[in-house]
């Protein structure tokens, strides 16, 4: 990851509230789970490490990454704040692309044929 993307995702990052925290018990199997689920839902997450926490938070980040396959964006006290490619997200854009593509492509055709009618092009267009 170049400094440019991990910049913009620590940008994005800055409004996002902490969906998930870390307690007592650290870094567990069902806390992975967790992050796991969270990451293909939304990509860019922020989690919590509290007081309670056995690890320091930056060793819980690299803990979670590691077991997830996901970067490390950024760790600022206790907060962390971790990015992976969602597959699912990324055929979502696609697909709106595609549509908002389609959409527009029709949009200006019927504006053109709209022209043509106007000016008396295609007179059979009018009937």
């Amino acid at each position: 990851m170049t400094g440019k993307q991990r910049s913009l995702f620590r940008a994005e990052a800055n409004t996002l509230q902490a969906i998930l925290q870390i307690g007592k018990g650290g870094v567990e199997e069902n806390l992975v789970k967790q992050v796991d689920d969270a990451l293909e839902a939304r990509e860019l997450i922020k989690i919590k490490a509290l007081e309670t926490c056995p690890d320091d938070a930056k060793t819980a980040a690299e803990t979670l990454a590691a077991q997830t396959g996901a970067d490390v964006i950024q760790v600022v006290g206790r907060t962390i704040v971790l990015w992976r490619k969602s597959e699912k997200l990324a055929r979502e854009r696609e697909a709106r692309a595609a549509r908002e593509a389609a959409e527009k492509q029709a949009q200006e055709a019927a504006k053109k044929n709209a022209r043509q009618v106007k000016r008396g092009g295609k007179r059979n267009a009018a009937k």
